[in-house]
């Protein structure tokens, strides 16, 4: 990076803080914040039931249109603006005894306008990311560009155009929710993408089934630390200049739900992803939720993403059991032998990913066993914590078998002064079984400020 480039990111990181103080002070009326998805086992998986392609502001329904007086203008005086300040540190030891370390500050910047003839708005976000120790010889955390090097980027800027109230299609860079495309939101900045889309909802009022629809064309694909745009297919591995054609719905009733996305790139890949949830009462009040998934991959075209050609697919069950602050969760996944599960793009939606894992490897099934707890009455409002270990097995040499532990701690101020104020302590070991036993070691700690106050 030249000196002039450091000092620009430096001065937008610090643009980036005096507009953060100045939104707590409340000297703007903001909107949505970047937030950090936990997703299942912690890293940022999406489910169907989750799909979101719209990402509007919180507290406003999608396409809502403003209620306005007559002589205001909507697109400027329904704008709002919001930020989200956070740090991350992030400390690896590998397998080879390798270590990635690094320490990043930075954080989003949001615009959504209000609407112009109750028709079209834009949206735009700016997302940093700067160093605050960055050990040259301990690269590849994915909190900083390659070479431990700070960044800066206009990750979305787009128009939405609102066909009713409920039916929507947008252009240009965005964030999106769904199970093999999504904003993979764990380290500095989420992932975001370059396209044309639509999307929408229907029925959901008095009981009736609800429908979440959406679909569309994407080219290109932001990393999770980058400032560059590149292709779809470029990002997957392929040498070429495809993008990825994306068609889902999900449908849900009261505690039941079920849906299914296609995701096809010309020459790469075809993703076809489906799941259902259900739950059943218990005689004492509680529930017990039930889910299944299926992903079916296999390569398109010419082949190009392995120079070969693949299948394979991936099953999975899971149930989840809530007992007065406590909720035990148990799943098993496995993987047909034809192929790894390929997530080219955003976190992959296993039941048994963990922090670090997937457990998608060829012919390798896992289960996973995950307790969390509210310490809202041991400790405070906010905070609550889970530990999860997950077994995996069916692989053969020269492969290894492995095992991951997982420890997360998370706090959130709810209300007084710090409210948006959050803490997350992470820390994961995951034991290869075989190859002389080794383990690998991941700590992570974040801390999120966001804008507006939730």
């Amino acid at each position: 990076m030249t000196l002039r480039a450091a000092i620009e990111a430096r001065a937008l990181a610090w643009l980036l803080a005096a507009l953060s103080l100045m939104l707590l002070l409340g000297r703007v009326s903001p909107a949505a914040a970047q937030g950090q998805s936990a997703g299942s086992g912690g890293e940022g998986a999406t489910s169907m039931d989750q799909i979101d392609m719209a990402n509007p502001a919180p507290g406003q329904a999608l396409g809502s249109p403003p209620a306005a007086p007559a002589e205001r203008s909507p697109f400027v005086d329904d704008s709002r603006i919001s930020a989200q300040l956070r740090t991350f540190y992030f400390n690896r030891e590998n397998f080879n005894d390798t270590r990635n370390e690094a320490w990043a500050i930075g954080g989003s910047v949001s615009y959504l306008s209000g609407y112009l003839a109750d028709r079209f708005r834009v949206g735009a976000v700016v997302y940093t990311s700067q160093p605050l120790y960055a050990p040259d010889d301990r690269d590849g955390t994915l909190l900083l560009k390659p070479g431990q090097e700070g960044y800066t980027v206009l990750g979305q800027l787009y128009g939405e155009y609102r066909f009713t109230d409920r039916i929507f299609a947008a252009i240009g860079r965005k964030a999106y929710e769904t199970p093999y495309i999504n904003t993979f939101d764990v380290r500095m900045t989420p992932k975001t993408f370059e396209g044309v889309t639509a999307y929408g909802t229907a029925g959901g009022k008095n009981g009736a089934p609800a429908w979440k629809f959406g679909g569309g064309y994407l080219s290109k694909i932001k990393e999770l630390n980058s400032d560059e745009f590149v292709w779809m297919s470029r990002d997957a591995g392929a040498a070429v200049d495809r993008g990825v054609f994306l068609g889902g719905a999900n449908y849900a009733q009261k505690d039941f739900s079920l849906g299914a996305i296609n995701y096809y790139s010309d020459d790469i890949i075809n993703i076809f992803y489906t799941e259902a949830k259900t739950a059943l009462s218990l005689a004492n009040g509680g529930k017990v939720k039930l889910a299944a998934q299926f992903t079916d991959q296999r390569s398109t075209g010419d082949n190009l993403l392995m120079g070969q050609s693949f299948s394979t697919n991936q099953w999975g069950i899971k149930g989840e059991f809530g007992l007065s602050a406590a909720q035990l969760t148990v799943g098993f996944t496995d993987t047909a032998s034809g192929a790894d599960i390929q997530s080219p793009w955003s976190g992959h939606p296993g039941y048994t990913m963990a922090q670090v894992q997937n457990f998608n490897r060829a012919g390798e099934s896992a289960l996973i066993l995950k307790v969390a707890y509210d310490l809202a009455r041991q400790w405070r409002e906010g905070a609550s914590a889970y530990a999860l270990l997950v077994h995996g097995s069916g692989r053969n040499a020269p492969a290894y078998n492995e095992d991951e532990f997982d420890l997360n701690l998370q706090w959130a101020y709810k209300t007084g002064n710090l409210r948006g104020l959050s803490f997350r302590l992470r820390y994961a070991v995951v034991m290869q079984r075989g190859g002389g036993d080794p383990s690998l070691n991941d700590f992570r700690f974040i801390v999120n400020y966001d804008f507006p106050r939730p």
